[in-house]
Order: C-alpha cells, then sequence, then structure tokens
C-alpha cells in the first residue's frame, strides 16, 4: 500500500515538441482554427481603431477653433459600430474556438484511452491505475486549455501587439521608438522566469499525480485498510503526500505571481515615461493633445495582451507537461501485437486442442516462473492445475490467454501457433472466469452479454439458467434489468461469481478457463455453481486451477505444478497412489479419497 510514498523521479523536461506530438489531432479541424484567425484579425481590428477613432475626435472636432458636433456624431456612430463589429467576431471566435479544441480534446482521449486498452498486461503491472487515470482525464482537460485558451492568447494578442506598433509608428515614429525600448526588457523578464515555471509546473503535476494514484490504490484496498487498521497510517501518508502538493502549488504561485507583477510594474513605468516624453512633444506642439492620448492608450493596449500571453503562461507550461505525460503513454507500444496475416477462422471449426511445447517464461528477465512447460490437452477434456502459491498455475492460463508472451516454446491450439491468431478471434475460442470478478455498471443482463447487443436476452436467460443464477436474479428488485453498481456491490460474492459464470456460457468459448473462480463461494453456492460448471463443461475443453482439490477431484487430467515445472500429471485417483506432491495436497485438504 505504501509503494506510492516512493514516488517516481519528477520529470526534469517537457517542451514544446510534447504538444507537437498532438497536433495530428488537430488537423481535421484546421478549417476552423483558419476561420478562427480570421475573425481574430477583425476583433483585434475593431480595437485598435478605437483609440484613434479618440484620436480623431480629439485634433479634428474637440480641440479646434470651431468644434464640430456634426463630427462628434458621426465619429460616435462608427465607434459604436467599431465595438459593435468587435463583440460579434469576439463571441464568435471564442465559440468556435471552444467547439474545435474540445473536438481535438475528445479524440486525443478517446485515442489514448483505445491505446491503454490494447497493451498487454505487462504495460499495467509497471503502472498505478490512478496515474493512468490522471493521464485520460486531468491531463487531456490541461491540454484542453492550450487548444482553447493559450491558442487564442498567442493568435489575439499576438496579432494585437502587432497591429498596436505599428498604429504607433503611424502616429509617430520617434515616440514610437521610444515605446521599443521595453521590448528587450520583456524578452529580459521572460527568460529570467522561464525555467522557473516550467519546473515549478512539472513539478506541481507530477506530485498531484501521485496523490490520484495513492487514492485509487487505498480505496481499491478499503476493506483491507481496515481489516488491519491502517487507517491512521495510510491517513499520514496521504497527508504527506498533500503537503507535498501544496507546497509545490504554494511555489508555483508564488512564482507566477512574481513573473505577473514584474510585468505589471513595467507598464505603469512605461505609461509614466510615455506621459512624460508625450507630454513635452504636446507642450512644444510637435504632437497633438489627440495623439498623446492614443499613444496612452495603445502603451496600455500594448501591455494588456503582454500581460495576458504572461498569464497564460502557466497553462502553456502545465500544458507542455501534460502534453508530456500523455505522449509518455502512446510512445508506448503495445508488447504483444496481431501479425500482419492472421489465421482466419470461424468459432465453429475450433475444437479446442490446447498444447504447450518446451514453454518457459519469466515476469521479468532472470526470474523465471514456469521452465520447460509441456502438456497436451484434448478437445472437451476437463484439467485441472494445482500446486502451491507461486508454483505458476496462473501464469500458464495468462500465456494461454496471450496476455504475457513465453521467452521459450510455443503454445497451439489446434496445432496453430496462438499467436496466428488474431487477439480477438483467441479471446472469442478461449473464456476466463476469475476469483476476482469484473462488473461494470450497468444491469445484469448487460453484464452478462458484456454489452453485446447481438447477444438475445433468450440467450442471456438460458446462460443463467444453466449455471444455476436464474433463482438468484429472480430475487434481485428487478431481475435481470437490476443497475450494478461499483463492481456490483449491491451483489454477495457468490452472486458475482454466479453471473461470472453466465457470461461465460452467454460469450461460449470452445476453451474454458476457472482461475481459482470458486475459492470464495461458499460450501451451498459453490456446490450450485459445481452442477453448472458441469453442465457448461460439456463438449468443452476446460480448465480449472483450484486450491479446493474437490472441484478437480473428477478431471480428466490434473497437472501437478511446482516451482514452474510440470512434476506431475494424472487422475485424482493416479495420483494419490503415486505418493508425491498431489498426494501430500490432498492429504492436507482434507478430501476424503473414494473410487
Amino acid at each position: 500500500m505504501s509503494r506510492i510514498e516512493g514516488a517516481r523521479p519528477e520529470p526534469q523536461k517537457a517542451g514544446m515538441s510534447s504538444l507537437g506530438r498532438l497536433l495530428p489531432y488537430a488537423r481535421p479541424y484546421v478549417w476552423q482554427f483558419v476561420l478562427v484567425l480570421v475573425l481574430v484579425v477583425i476583433f483585434n481590428a475593431s480595437t485598435v481603431m478605437q483609440p484613434y477613432l479618440v484620436k480623431v475626435a480629439i485634433d479634428s472636432d474637440i480641440s479646434t477653433k470651431h468644434p464640430s458636433y456634426h463630427g462628434l456624431l458621426v465619429i460616435a456612430l462608427i465607434y459604436v459600430g467599431v465595438v459593435i463589429v468587435g463583440v460579434v467576431a469576439n463571441f464568435a471566435q471564442t465559440v468556435l474556438l471552444q467547439n474545435a479544441g474540445q473536438n481535438v480534446i475528445r479524440s486525443i482521449r478517446l485515442s489514448l484511452f483505445s491505446h491503454i486498452e490494447r497493451q498487454a498486461m505487462r504495460f499495467f503491472d509497471t503502472r498505478a491505475v490512478g496515474r493512468l487515470v490522471t493521464n485520460v482525464s486531468n491531463d487531456t482537460e490541461t491540454v484542453s486549455q492550450f487548444f482553447t485558451n493559450f491558442f487564442l492568447s498567442l493568435i489575439r494578442d499576438g496579432l494585437s501587439i502587432v497591429m498596436i506598433v505599428f498604429a504607433m509608428f503611424q502616429l509617430n515614429a520617434r515616440i514610437a521608438l521610444y515605446c521599443m525600448v521595453i521590448i528587450p526588457v520583456i524578452f529580459a523578464i521572460s527568460a529570467l522566469f522561464r525555467g522557473r515555471l516550467r519546473r515549478a509546473y512539472q513539478t506541481t503535476r507530477t506530485r498531484l499525480s501521485n496523490v490520484n494514484a495513492f487514492l485509487a490504490e487505498n480505496l481499491a484496498g478499503m476493506r483491507i485498510i481496515q481489516i488491519f487498521h491502517q487507517e491512521e497510517r495510510q491517513s499520514r501518508a496521504f497527508e504527506a503526500l498533500n503537503e507535498s502538493h501544496r507546497e509545490a502549488n504554494v511555489h508555483e504561485y508564488r512564482t507566477s505571481v512574481w513573473f505577473n507583477r514584474a510585468f505589471e510594474i513595467l507598464g505603469n513605468v512605461a505609461v509614466a515615461a510615455i506621459v512624460w516624453v508625450g507630454g513635452g512633444a504636446v507642450l512644444r506642439h510637435w504632437i497633438e493633445f489627440g495623439t498623446l492620448y492614443a499613444f496612452i492608450r495603445y502603451i496600455q493596449q500594448f501591455f494588456q495582451p503582454i500581460n495576458a500571453m504572461t498569464q497564460q503562461w502557466n497553462t502553456l507550461q502545465s500544458s507542455m507537461v501534460a502534453a508530456d505525460r500523455i505522449g509518455q503513454v502512446l510512445a508506448v507500444q503495445p508488447e504483444i501485437e496481431d501479425v500482419a496475416q492472421t489465421v482466419d477462422i470461424r468459432k465453429a471449426e475450433i475444437r479446442g486442442r490446447v498444447e504447450f511445447r518446451h514453454v518457459t517464461f519469466g515476469y521479468k528477465p532472470g526470474q523465471l516462473v514456469l521452465q520447460d512447460i509441456n502438456f497436451t490437452i484434448e478437445p472437451g477434456q476437463f484439467i485441472g492445475v494445482v500446486g502451491a502459491t507461486g508454483a505458476g498455475k496462473s501464469s500458464v492460463m495468462s500465456l494461454l490467454t496471450r496476455f504475457y508472451e513465453p521467452q521459450e516454446g510455443a503454445i497451439t491450439v489446434d496445432g496453430v501457433s496462438i499467436d496466428a491468431y488474431s487477439q480477438e478471434d483467441l479471446h472469442a475460442i478461449i473464456g476466463i472466469v476469475q476469483q476476482d470478478v469484473s462488473l461494470f455498471t450497468g444491469t445484469v443482463k448487460d453484464n452478462i452479454r458484456l454489452f453485446r447487443q447481438e447477444i438475445s436476452d433468450e440467450t442471456v436467460r438460458h446462460a443463467a439458467e444453466v449455471v444455476g443464477a436464474d433463482t438468484l436474479i429472480a430475487r434481485l428488485s428487478h431481475g435481470y434489468e437490476t443497475e450494478l453498481y461499483g463492481k456490483g456491490s449491491n451483489l454477495s460474492a457468490g452472486e458475482r461469481q454466479l453471473i461470472s459464470f453466465a457470461r461465460i456460457v452467454a460469450l461460449n468459448p470452445r476453451v474454458l478457463i476457472l482461475d481459482e473462480a470458486t475459492a470464495s463461494l461458499d460450501s451451498q453456492t459453490e456446490e450450485l455453481v459445481q452442477r453448472g460448471l458441469n453442465a457448461v463443461a460439456t463438449n468443452r475443453t476446460t480448465i480449472v486451477i483450484a486450491h479446493r482439490l474437490s472441484t478437480i477431484r473428477h478431471a480428466d487430467n490434473i497437472l501437478v505444478l511446482d516451482k514452474g515445472r510440470l512434476v506431475e500429471q494424472g487422475t485424482h485417483f493416479e495420483l494419490v497412489r503415486r505418493g508425491g506432491l498431489y498426494a501430500a495436497l490432498d492429504a492436507q485438504s482434507g478430501v476424503e479419497v473414494g473410487p
């Protein structure tokens, strides 16, 4: 439970290249972004025109020997029209950009989820679920701010600066050149803070991910935490992670505030300088008062987009960090992929003959859990697999379902290597029921057919009847339409297991694997399930991994594993008579040996 406390090293680099990897997702919406650009030009032009119109009114219609009320009215009407055009353009650009940006993020999120779904089990063995949840939800939401807030600010405010500079030079090139002195200062401040801001945002995102990962892990294991009274210890660990995240957040905002206030001070100093220089020019009659007013307004407008862009600096930094984290996940190629030309099969032609030939496997290099495994299962046989904890029983089944690839040897179904089948076909051939049942939010009926609409209600009901789940389902408040929540928490362990058995019958695989499937059932429910299993196993290759030897006592063949090796195989009575490892396990189980 505490493995999250030793968090992964915090990333050190995340740049624009991280966001660049996600730009292809924006390609289908490029014309919407182009239209946004056009609207931005219209909006910025309306903004830049406003001080110039006031300048014209002051110099031509107010501060003259013969003020013109008609001229003021015309300027006022033009001013109102310009403002209305700007408001409409601003509204349209915002709505259009949000639509395009959210579509881009939707594409990224779907692609990321699909990519994670295609990963082999080793990918999930080395990554906390909370981190992946953060990638799909929080990180994509953070990147969405780049395509909406930052993109709009970059285009709108960047063009605004260019237009303002052009307008100032048109008014008076000399004073405009004085104003340009502030540009190197702006770059110097940006360079000073850029590295600090990037590191601050990276640290904050990483520590938030640590909090989410710890939370997901502990919520999933809450029963263990409460049973062993670990609440206080886990609370302290969670408090330490939150304190670390709080410190990173405070440091991030402190750095951001210093950055923004430096620009605010610089802007006010620039306005004061323009008042001094421009005021002197007015007193010497080098420029008119309206021109001074326009310069003051333009210098204020000049810093407004700069300040807006700096406000979005944290958006850019956090987006780059989030994009880098997303990119790291997308860069992981699935360890197990279909070959270019898979075997074209129809499930009806599969007989269900399974063979392991000299299979050697380890989850980590140099740490083998299976060594030189050889056995054959004929179609329709009922096979048991037993052994002490860690003997490699579940690893055998993980290899058969191709959750992992063996380092050596071959695994075949009907004489064809399993890597010649597409994964979709292989998993249609081989069904598995585990001790930890996975149920999803939805009705009982949908969980039995796994939301596959081609499986009829009649097939669902028949499957439930075969395994004996129909009587239990009938007692639920709405029968097959009963909604399940939180991994089926409103059902007992036995009811959840029976629904998983019914699911297998409905999906109708040729090879059935039961991985400790009855370990969590009480004796009465196990007896009910056992009757259903006997019916399910008819004309189907069935492999049962069991701690309870009573489950496999009548198996056609029993495979006995010990420390990753297949040490014995035979029927229950053959193995008992040999007096080997199986006989010792049988004696420990207390099962009476009968004829």
